[in-house]
């Protein structure tokens, strides 16, 4: 590669990428005064978790856990990063061509915003994607204003230099020849003040579009630490004596804020002012409602200890969280509207568009299913749902437990389809007895003697009656149950191994309240649940 050329590879790949960066910028400012409007970034991310088959999405969740969202990120940057660099270079050959690239890119976010399902920001929700398109290829068309056309000559060049100088006695010596054929290494049509003057413009605006990303894109945040619960007029009860055991390594009874599971698919976290959410109840009902923030904490408030469980969750997995929960009853704010006899289901909808059908009848049998508004003695954290999100006892989360909610149609399953049963998963999902063994961890060195054999077990709504555990294929032994909290609450258990030297199988099955006992028979979560026992291998020494 000449010298020439490499300048021109250089030039077009920075001219490229600070162009998308000042688009990117740009989008970052006008969503932050746009209130929830999506960057084109997180709208083709969000179309890209939309058109993600399930099984790959499972993978990206058993694989990369709560990190699926930043790996996708992380690539959409590098990938446009990328296209971008390519594009600068083109417009060496082809200004037009390069420009109608960027042009084409800008219009692929404008298409993803277009169809995002945010609600929060209405029409508004172009503008980010449209200050993207218009600002990336205006900073392009200024870094290339000029480029193309042949290698500027040099200035020994015997078609340039004076005749003397052609006539000059050394002219023809080799070195002379030599310097009248260099490379000039500035490409023609390149203008180093206008280049320059474009970079730090470009640069300007990614770093405002950042700043303003950080600094104006946190209305929950704030809202959040500004609000107030008021104290529940009914109050879950003081938890029981022996609830929770003290088994080194165990899974602690109540699971902290920062450790509770996230699985959804909103790319980036909903900031929603609690002053400015409401909540519309309407469809198949007497008379629609809609709730402001305010309206939740004027109307009597229940505090209840419910176990959470995502559908992903593998055989012995970890997305399951148990908190205790603060909000108002569904049952009451749905006798509040009258809801039909001919209604079965209620789709509910979340500021980000991904939308839930639930069993009506979970929401009026008398469990404490709720519209929540405050988790472990706080207000929801913004990951899980602030200012309001539902909680229904018993029912896995993809069925149930809507987060960042703004709607509740009261309907008939016939009647809609969800986000996830459009993907194939079931429309109803009770939540399947399981049990898991916590200690000792998988592959665990343990000295011989008595070993605890711990874990928790669950069967949120019906209750876990009888854990057992087997060593080695041999007979089922009874396990000791921590005193059970709430039938929609997990249960701790223990069972005292005599471990003998050498490597052991270890298993677990639960049984519910109504007698049945955990199958054995290993079945994937889609489309409803997995099925199996939970198993470790450990090493006694």
């Amino acid at each position: 590669m000449t010298t020439t050329s490499r300048t021109r590879t250089l030039l077009g790949a920075a001219a490229g990428l600070l162009s998308a960066a000042a688009g990117v910028g740009a989008s970052l400012v006008v969503s932050a005064f746009v209130r929830g409007a999506p960057t084109p970034i997180t709208a083709v991310g969000s179309r890209v978790i939309d058109a993600t088959p399930a099984a790959v999405k499972d993978w990206a969740i058993r694989t990369l856990g709560t990190n699926d969202k930043l790996f996708l990120l992380t690539g959409i940057f590098i990938v446009l990063a990328l296209l971008a660099c390519a594009t600068g270079i083109v417009a060496w050959r082809s200004r037009p061509l390069a420009l109608g690239i960027t042009a084409a890119l800008g219009l692929v976010g404008l298409a993803a915003a277009y169809a995002d399902r945010t609600q929060l920001a209405g029409p508004g929700r172009l503008a980010p994607a449209l200050a993207a398109l218009v600002v990336s290829v205006g900073m392009l068309a200024w870094f290339t204003a000029g480029w193309g056309g042949a290698p500027a000559r040099t200035g020994d060049d015997d078609l340039t230099r004076p005749a003397e100088l052609a006539n000059h006695p050394m002219a023809d010596h080799p070195m002379a020849q030599s310097g009248a054929r260099a490379e000039n290494p500035a490409p023609a049509g390149f203008d180093r003040r206008a280049f320059l003057a474009a970079a730090v413009v470009s640069g300007a605006v990614a770093t405002t579009g950042f700043g303003a990303a950080r600094l104006f894109d946190d209305a929950g945040t704030r809202s959040r630490s500004a609000t107030k619960l008021p104290p529940p007029t009914s109050a879950a009860a003081p938890l029981a004596a022996g609830a929770s055991l003290s088994v080194a390594g165990i899974t602690p009874y109540l699971t902290a804020n920062k450790d509770f599971y996230r699985i959804d698919t909103a790319l980036t976290v909903p900031q929603v002012p609690a002053a400015k959410w409401t909540l519309k109840i309407h469809g198949l009902v007497d008379n629609e409602i809609e709730l402001t923030f305010a309206d939740l904490l004027d109307m009597p408030l229940i505090e209840r200890r419910v176990t959470l469980t995502c559908v992903s969750n593998e055989v012995g997995g970890e997305y399951i969280g148990n908190a205790t929960w603060l909000g108002v009853r569904i049952a009451d704010l749905l006798e509040q509207v009258g809801v039909s006899p001919d209604a079965d289901a209620v789709k509910s909808t979340a500021v980000d568009g991904f939308t839930v059908g639930t069993p009506l009848a979970a929401l009026t049998d008398g469990r404490d299913a709720m519209i929540a508004i405050g988790m472990n003695g706080e207000p929801l954290p913004l990951d899980h749902g602030f200012p309001a999100r539902m909680v229904v006892p018993g029912l896995y989360g993809y069925v149930s437990a809507t987060k960042w909610l703004v709607d509740m149609e009261v309907t008939r399953f016939e009647d809609f389809t969800a986000y996830w049963t459009d993907r194939g998963w079931a429309a109803e999902a009770p939540i399947k007895t399981m049990s898991r063994i916590d200690v000792p961890a998988g592959f665990a060195e343990v000295q011989a003697g008595k070993v605890a054999v711990a874990g928790v077990a669950w069967a949120q709504h019906t209750g876990i009656k009888a854990v057992e555990v087997r060593v080695n294929d041999g007979d089922w032994q009874p396990a000791r149950l921590a005193t059970e909290d709430t039938v929609d609450t997990w249960r701790q258990w223990v069972y005292a191994w005599d471990a003998t030297p050498g490597s052991h199988t270890l298993q677990v099955r639960a049984t519910d309240t109504t007698g049945y006992t955990q199958t054995g028979r290993q079945v994937p979560p889609a489309p409803d649940g997995a099925t199996g026992w939970h198993s470790v291998e450990v090493a006694v020494a």
